[in-house]
């Protein structure tokens, strides 16, 4: 994949000071770019083979605590480094920041191996399992997201209370109120365009200011890059424009969630894989084990895709978001929808994920399913049909408890990225629980502090 940026284009632009700041970035567990700012002549001249990183970034939570239970590292073992290994296939101009490039980075420990539980490592793992039977995992995802009137420092000291958004009424598609909002959207989508990200559009979403933004599809590893980078984009934007803008999965119980569609397929030899043009509804014997594989193991790898507490407050019916492991022909209520016509198009889009999910790990779960179909020649069983949410198929899991059970007893995931691996999300799950049982929300305040 030739880079956005050349790094002798880079060189050049550090030469006549267009360029003065390198953001040398790493993911972490929640899909956050976290590194470091590098004055670029520093950049160009050595830290561009690579750079260092406290070992925590891989064991912290969204407050960015140093949470007990980790194997990996702990107070114990003293917190030591991992090497940053700048990807310069990624490297980009950043043009909503000025005179500013941007490079991730793969994790490496001290014997310059991959972190297997880098969220990029697990991705470029079933990557190369597909590669090993000739297949190329192609990819998009559809960010959903909410802007609010107010930047979140304000809505930090309010308690994130009264929270206002960007319109007062469901825009979905909706022309008029998008104009409104085309000075944090316009610079979005041209910044991004600019940065080498494939978007496609903006549209409104089904409510009270929320959008989404459409990327290109791309190989499985790009269209995470492209995903995460957007991401943080559009939060860096809408700051600077005076606004927030949230990925929170469901932030009011009467307000629609924010999702992050995944659409797949394979290719092989630089064609489609999932298209048979006289089978039906034109799916090869491929897609139907690779579709089947996911049918059957979504329950494991929902932490991936779920990854919060909040995560499942979004999993209510007759709000677009599924409730059910189900598969339909074009049904916006089912689990996995069969997309597309034509050996181009034709797809399938997992619906599960919200919009806080972390990409690579949503990814590398779903192709892990996807390939254990492959491998065991899953039968897919025939679409549903209807309202899904009154559908036979099996659930969701409906908490992050049940999902985190279901993720430490996966067979498939263990065998797809290691029993330190699962054991590593396992607990970075529990976490997430723990922290949760010790809270006293806002519900238990008013319902019971004068009538319990």
């Amino acid at each position: 994949m030739a880079a956005p940026y050349p790094f002798e284009d880079l060189k050049e632009a550090v030469a006549t000071g267009d360029i003065d700041t390198v953001l040398v970035c790493a993911v972490d567990m929640q899909g956050r770019l976290m590194g470091k700012r590098f004055h670029a002549r520093h950049f160009v001249d050595s830290a561009w083979n690579e750079t260092h990183c406290c070992n925590y970034l891989l064991a912290t939570d969204m407050e960015m605590h140093t949470v007990e239970g980790y194997v990996s590292t702990s107070w114990r073992s003293g917190y030591g480094d991992y090497v940053l290994k700048p990807d310069l296939s990624t490297l980009r101009k950043t043009p909503w920041l000025e005179g500013t490039a941007m490079v991730l980075c793969d994790i490496l420990d001290h014997h310059h191996e991959p972190v297997p539980f880098s969220p990029r490592a697990m991705l470029k793992s079933q990557i190369a399992r597909l590669e090993a039977l000739g297949l190329t995992p192609v990819m998009a995802t559809e960010l959903e997201f909410f802007l609010f009137a107010k930047p979140h420092e304000d809505i930090r000291k309010s308690g994130f209370r009264d929270l206002e958004p960007i319109s007062a009424y469901n825009e979905d598609y909706h022309i008029f109120q998008t104009t409104k909002e085309e000075h944090v959207m316009r610079p979005v989508r041209n910044h991004l365009y600019a940065a080498g990200i494939p978007i496609e559009n903006s549209k409104g979403e089904a409510e009270s200011g929320q959008e989404e933004l459409n990327i290109r599809y791309a190989d499985a590893l790009a269209c995470a890059d492209h995903h995460t980078i957007a991401k943080n984009a559009v939060k860096e934007i809408a700051w600077a424009k005076g606004h927030a803008a949230s990925f929170l999965a469901k932030y009011r119980h009467d307000k629609v969630g924010s999702a992050t569609h995944v659409h797949q397929s394979l290719w092989r030899d630089g064609a489609p894989a999932f298209f048979e043009p006289d089978a039906e509804y034109g799916m090869s014997d491929l897609m139907r084990h690779y579709l089947a594989g996911q049918m059957k193991y979504a329950p494991d790898i929902t932490c991936f895709l779920a990854p919060y507490i909040n995560s499942y407050k979004r999993f209510q019916r007759g709000t677009f978001a599924p409730t059910r492991t189900v598969w339909s022909v074009d049904n916006r209520t089912a689990g996995f929808r069969l997309c597309g016509e034509g050996s181009k198009a034709i797809r399938v889009e997992c619906r599960i994920g919200g919009a806080d999910l972390n990409p690579y790990l949503a990814m590398a779960g779903l192709l892990a399913a996807g390939i254990k179909g492959i491998e065991e020649k899953a039968e897919l069983a025939p679409p549903s049909k209807g309202d899904q949410y009154d559908a036979a198929g099996a659930h969701i899991p409906g908490t992050l408890r049940d999902a985190a059970d279901t993720l430490i007893n996966s067979d498939m995931l263990k065998e797809a990225f290691g029993d330190d691996v699962v054991t590593h999300y396992h607990r970075a799950a529990t976490w997430e629980v723990e922290d949760f049982d010790r809270a006293v929300t806002d519900y238990e305040l008013a319902r019971g502090f004068e009538r319990a």
